[in-house]
């Protein structure tokens, strides 16, 4: 199960790198504009969040809306009902209860780093309401409407936000390099590359 996952992250993937590109590209240049004109200091490593942040939202779009993973529809209000449905260890188990669980994982971490909360709360908020808001959209494209998704969606934007603060905790203590902002540049800069180097590829030139 979990190989057809990644089969279907790296079709995705693959399906919209060319929007990504372009959309990528118009940002960046926006970006760097705003940053020029208005005298801000440029960290390369926050701003390359920043993109991969919006990356994560468009690739979270494409598998939350794709047909093939459509296996009802209508409306779960009642909680605990689907999760407890598949066994544990199950297809069913990975793929709806996992599935919905790691998905939101990154959406919890990144939104920690822009919101930097003291609490959990905030994050608990605007991952439910924005669980919900895909379940509603969900809901009026054929598929369903459950609010096992919208519980198990907001304990993985948890996890991300306790990875969060693990990470900060963690950070103080590590030698004085990996508090440095070059350090997490120089790291931006190689998953760029690799990034560039994946999208030439899609396009058929080969740099490697």
């Amino acid at each position: 199960m979990l190989k057809s996952i990644g089969e279907i992250i790296t079709t995705s993937v693959n399906n919209m790198w060319p929007m990504l590109t372009i959309f990528l590209v118009v940002i960046a240049c926006v970006r760097i504009a705003a940053i020029k004109s208005n005298n801000e200091k440029l960290v390369f490593y926050k701003e390359f969040s920043s993109l991969l942040f919006i990356i994560y939202i468009l690739l979270l779009y494409e598998l939350l809306t794709r047909s093939e993973l459509n296996h009802n529809s209508g409306f779960n209000l009642a909680p605990f009902t689907e999760m407890f449905r598949y066994p544990i260890g199950s297809k069913g188990f990975y793929f709806n209860v996992v599935g919905n669980i790691v998905m939101f994982i990154p959406f919890g971490y990144f939104i920690s780093t822009y919101i930097k909360p003291k609490k959990m709360l905030p994050i608990l908020l605007v991952s439910v309401i924005s669980s919900t808001t895909v379940e509603f959209v969900q809901s009026c494209i054929g598929r369903s409407f459950d609010v096992d998704d919208i519980l198990l969606n907001a304990v993985g934007a948890l996890i991300g936000f306790l990875l969060y603060v693990s990470f900060n905790a963690i950070k103080k203590f590590l030698p004085g390099i990996f508090q440095n902002e070059l350090f997490y540049n120089i790291i931006s800069i190689l998953v760029l590359i690799l990034m560039v180097i994946y999208v030439l590829g899609q396009m058929g030139v080969y740099v490697i």
